[in-house]
């Protein structure tokens, strides 16, 4: 009987202090696993709302794109260069040049930094001479100056008749 005792007794020592590894084992599983999806979580949120501005930037630039192709058709006077020049104009894509003539047709946009802008510029087809031209650059602002999205229309107005060749600029030209 002693023996016996004495046998269960050294069975419980030997089992002794291995709870503690197996339950610290769980627990750092745990923690990293909620790590894991915290930077997740953190992940998403900063790419949703990078896509928020994103859009952001887009509406107010097809807004103003909008708003001052209107303005040019209806004959609303917005700064053009004074002469028409042959190929496409380019001073769009000169930020002192777009800065100095862009035009805002709103005065502010919900979430934007700054208000959308606009520039109108006349050009000259070399294959059709009796055709006006003009190339209207729209520039978006998102939440902050960074978050732009610039967008481009070609009008060519023929008499009554109007074409419009829509398209996105995909990187900042300046």
């Amino acid at each position: 009987m002693i023996c016996a005792a004495r046998r269960s007794q050294g069975g419980r020592q030997g089992q002794r202090g291995t709870a503690l590894p197996v339950v610290l084992l769980i627990v750092s599983m745990m923690l990293a696993t909620s790590a894991a999806w915290f930077e997740g979580v953190l992940f998403a949120a900063r790419n949703t709302s990078a896509v928020i501005d994103q859009m952001q930037s887009f509406r107010a630039a097809d807004a103003a794109l909008v708003l001052c192709s209107r303005a040019l058709v209806d004959g609303a006077t917005i700064a053009l260069p004074t002469p028409a020049q042959s190929g496409e104009p380019q001073d769009w894509r000169r930020q002192q040049a777009f800065e100095a003539r862009a035009t805002t047709p709103v005065r502010s946009w919900p979430g934007s930094a700054r208000p959308p802008q606009c520039l109108v510029e006349a050009w000259r087809i070399e294959a059709r001479p009796t055709v006006r031209a003009f190339l209207v650059t729209a520039r978006g602002f998102g939440a902050t100056d960074d978050a732009q999205s610039w967008l481009q229309m070609q009008l060519v107005v023929e008499g009554m008749r109007i074409e419009r060749h829509w398209r996105r600029v995909v990187a900042q030209p300046f």
